[in-house]
């Protein structure tokens, strides 16, 4: 008998609290970029039930009205009447930012490589703002090579929000949640979906039947293709019955909460940093977007068919630590071999992952929900693949 394995990942929607977190946290990295694209940002959000709470660390020469960045956002989102337990306009904003401390911004904007030396490289002069491990990852499951699983969970959640802003179906609410359990052949090949979870926040007046019908017909029926749904396949819509309470009347929402559906949904190692409201001089963030980059590229140049990409950092040093490239035995030519065309062509410095992605423009409250990684919605520099050529060109000369 083969053997056949299920992987299951899950999505949020944009209303989910920590998800709200998110937001606020890159609306407020980009209301500063805008003014200041080389301030240095930490801001952390803390909702709950009328309130919001925004903290951290900046150094930046921008002045921006908090208040007005986080009710726009919540606006944004949709959290815009009083039954809703948590508005827009009555929200409580409560802003907490401080300056960055100096003992870190010394290795930042003068890192190791460059300390007491007459000869400088530019790119060398950005030391990375934390140590740390990071993971990219990249298959060719999807035509955005991305795992199947978390592509479906981003996708319903999406059709939710859009249905709802739409107004093509008014009793739903912003608070949301997807998860999909996808088969997998012998050959780690998707062959249907398993089951779909979808817990919708709705108004009180709907019916759990007409819901039920929306979601089957106008969410999964129109997300999952067909080949991939039979009569085995489970759905559970809103299993609990009712879901009229929810964002952060329902649950408080903390920024960097969500760091799995924001990555690949478990398909992939995490090194634990979330990436919302921080500036690209945190490789939490910077360094996860060139390794799923490198990821993206090597699979889309054919050198591989499943790819994990991990770099790892030293708190005011420029170069890497390590780079390490995994092709779980679909390359085609040594891992040893990919590792220095890495090297070679990508420039993993912080500021050279600036430079090479163009990191220090407002791009970022986009990328606070529905996923970082696989977005063909959005344009964003580290899903391009643009170093196909170089790469086969780098592997040809060896």
């Amino acid at each position: 008998m083969s053997e056949r394995k299920l992987f299951t990942s899950e999505s949020v929607s944009e209303g989910h609290p920590d998800k709200i977190a998110d937001q606020i946290s890159d609306a407020i990295l980009d209301a500063i970029l805008e003014q200041d694209p080389d301030a240095h940002v930490a801001a952390e959000t803390a909702v709950y039930t009328g309130s919001v709470h925004v903290f951290g660390e900046i150094s930046t020469t921008a002045y921006v009205d908090i208040n007005r960045v986080v009710r726009n956002t919540i606006a944004e989102i949709g959290y815009d009447k009083a039954e809703y337990g948590f508005s827009a306009e009555s929200v409580g904003v409560h802003p907490s930012l401080v300056e960055q401390s100096p003992d870190i911004a010394q290795g930042v904007n003068e890192a190791l490589e460059v300390r007491g030396s007459l000869e400088q490289d530019p790119l060398d002069l950005i030391g990375a703002g934390d140590q740390g491990l990071m993971f990219g990852f990249a298959v060719d499951e999807t035509p955005e090579l991305m795992p199947l699983p978390i592509s479906l969970a981003h996708q319903l959640v999406k059709k939710l929000t859009d249905l709802r802003k739409s107004g093509e179906l008014t009793y739903l609410r912003p608070d949301a949640k997807s998860q999909v359990t996808v088969e997998y052949d012998e050959n780690d090949q998707p062959i249907r979906v398993d089951a779909v979870v979808i817990s919708t926040q709705h108004d009180p007046n709907v019916t759990n039947d007409q819901l039920h019908k929306d979601v089957i017909e106008k969410v999964i029926n129109e997300v999952i293709p067909s080949h991939y749904l039979d009569d085995q396949t489970k759905f559970f819509i809103n299993p609990t019955g009712r879901f009229v309470i929810g964002g952060p009347q329902g649950d408080s929402g903390l920024t960097g909460r969500k760091i799995i559906v924001d990555s690949y949904g478990g398909y992939s190692r995490h090194g634990g940093g979330a990436f919302s409201g921080k500036d690209a001089t945190k490789v939490d963030r910077s360094a996860s977007y060139a390794a799923r980059y490198i990821a993206k590229n090597i699979v889309a140049a054919d050198l591989a068919k499943k790819v994990e990409v991990q770099l790892a950092y030293a708190i005011g040093v420029a170069q890497p630590v390590s780079v390490r490239v995994d092709t779980f035995g679909t390359g085609v030519i040594a891992e040893a071999d990919l590792e220095a065309a890495v090297r070679q062509i990508f420039d993993l410095r912080p500021a050279g992952i600036i430079n090479m992605l163009d990191l220090k423009r407002p791009i970022y409250r986009q990328t606070a929900a529905y996923g970082h990684m696989g977005r063909t919605d959005i344009d964003l520099p580290w899903e391009r693949v643009d170093k196909v050529q170089a790469l086969k060109d780098f592997i040809a000369s060896k």
